[in-house]
């Protein structure tokens, strides 16, 4: 890349970082407010691992501090899931989708810059043990960061991604036919692009069930935008609302009438989206209710479900040990939290353990970034990518009874930072302190559970220029039968083959992430 181009993607990331004009925005009419003060303090089982596998050697989802400094976390861990194959490229990104044998791989700028892969990589996988790069897609959302933006849908064969160079983006979108799911068409040329921007900000991005809407969220303001793709060579926006101050991802009910948006103080918001999802003129999106609550914050996002007819979403806290929340939401008016899924080391009275083995491996500790269902209506199984804990599976079948089957933690790529430009990880670990995991460390302070003496360890002075001890798997890991297809943060693509002795994929197998 020349300088003058690198140049040039500096001064779109200056102007996107600094908003650009627009629409007015509406404000919705509030809903009810709640607040949740409850705690969860119990963990999933663990799952009890057959042959052939390498199992964690402390809490579990811990990679402990003696493992990251000794080199043990190098070799990974791995229980009832293995790996089959990957594309580790110079990194994963943060988030990545997929359609058909093809995986895309999302961007992060500035560093996907400086590889020679630029852009969204296109991934066919129709080998999942030797995946192949096909093509990269580089027009401007592309090459400017897709964060947590780039999603398919799979009843219109359309992937969308928004232009996010820093935390929040602005005016960028780019819509692509993925009938030819290696080798995806650009469909707007125009709209979306560097000449005709749109009025949005950007981060988060979820699609309605139909396909026909694309939501995109900022997060600081947390400006929501309703995007029309009926015509995808010409998206539109036909609705924007703030309705909090920062917003994050969200979930879509199956008729396209609810957003269930996450509140990146902790919390969702559910809004009525049905004069959207009509098409009336100058369409009123009402919030239906507001819930927040304290174990937990930066909710990631939600995947409505079913269970025997009655709505629940499962809901992901990206930070502060609030696990995966499952949520009654048959009164969208009043939400009801009815249970939890967290790990060991998300627990009150381990989150001294937790700094400490954390220390070193930057901004997370151990937290769920993003699940999928195996199916929306009556789940089997979910899979979460998490942060430093890799990718968990749990059983669903009865969420009263969840319990863990199977996790894969990739090898650490301790002390590879400079080799992996496309990683959030590498950059973030200019800072090696876990910050982000501070309000669960207050509370367990608070309530007398944190001993100062369990939350020393060798790493304990790691605060700058993290190692790369433990990765970050962000990406939903998809599901493709008894494989999983996921992309973390410093190893890249990766699919992995459930042990059939856990896990039998149902009739109507369909991975679901809610967006």
């Amino acid at each position: 890349m020349t300088i003058s181009r690198i140049r040039r993607w500096v001064a779109l990331a200056a102007v996107c970082a600094c908003g650009a004009a627009g629409p007015a925005v509406a404000q919705a009419p509030a809903g009810p407010v709640q607040q949740i003060t409850d705690v969860f303090a119990t963990a999933a089982p663990p799952p009890v691992c057959g042959p052939g596998s390498d199992p964690e050697t402390g809490l579990q989802g811990d990679v402990p501090a003696a493992d990251r400094d000794n080199g043990r976390s190098a070799r990974g861990y791995h229980c009832n899931l293995t790996r089959l194959g990957g594309y580790p490229g110079r990194g994963g990104g943060i988030t990545s989708t997929s359609f058909d044998h093809c995986a895309y791989v999302g961007s992060f700028f500035p560093g996907d810059l400086l590889g020679p892969a630029q852009g969204v990589q296109v991934l066919d996988v129709a080998d999942p043990e030797n995946p192949v790069l096909t093509t990269t897609l580089t027009e401007p959302a592309m090459l400017a960061g897709t964060w947590e933006s780039l999603k398919v849908n799979t009843t219109r064969k359309l992937l969308v991604g928004t232009g996010v160079p820093a935390l929040t983006g602005v005016g960028l979108i780019a819509v692509y036919d993925v009938s030819d799911c290696a080798h995806p068409r650009l469909l707007n040329p125009g709209p979306g692009s560097l000449a005709m921007p749109l009025p949005i900000t950007a981060h988060e991005g979820a699609f309605s069930p139909d396909g026909n809407t694309y939501w995109s969220s900022g997060t600081a303001p947390g400006i929501v935008s309703a995007i029309d793709l009926t015509d995808p060579a010409n998206p539109r926006v036909i609705w924007q609302g703030m309705p909090g101050l920062s917003m994050h991802g969200m979930g879509v009910s199956p008729d396209g009438d609810r957003l269930y948006l996450s509140n990146n103080m902790g919390g969702i918001t559910v809004l009525d989206t049905s004069a959207v999802q009509r098409r009336d003129p100058n369409p009123v999106v009402p919030v239906l209710s507001q819930t927040s609550w304290t174990d937990g914050w930066a909710t990631q996002h939600s995947i409505p479900v079913t269970y025997g007819g009655k709505p629940y979403l499962f809901t992901v806290d990206e930070a502060g040990s609030g696990g995966v929340k499952f949520i009654d939401v048959a009164d969208p008016a009043r939400p009801r939290l009815v249970g939890s899924i967290k790990l060991a080391i998300n627990l009150p009275e381990n989150q001294d353990a937790a700094l400490a083995s954390s220390m070193g491996g930057s901004l997370f500790a151990y937290d769920p970034h993003y699940c999928a269902a195996d199916r929306a209506v009556d789940p089997t199984a979910l899979a979460c990518g998490w942060e430093s804990s890799g990718v968990r599976v749990f059983d669903v079948r009865d969420p009263g009874r969840v319990r863990e089957i199977a996790y894969y933690q990739p090898p650490a790529r301790t002390g590879h930072n400079t080799e992996l430009s496309n990683s959030p990880h590498a950059l973030a670990s200019l800072i090696g302190v876990p910050v982000l995991s501070a309000p669960s460390v207050m509370q367990a302070l608070a309530q007398g559970m944190f001993d100062p003496a369990r939350a020393v360890s060798p790493r304990s002075g790691d605060v700058a220029f993290g190692d790369l001890s433990a990765d970050w798997c962000f990406s939903a890991p998809e599901w493709r039968g008894n494989q999983l297809w996921v992309t973390c943060a410093d190893n890249g693509f990766q699919a992995l083959e459930l042990s059939p002795d856990v896990y039998t994929p149902p009739a109507n197998q369909r991975s679901t992430v809610g967006a």
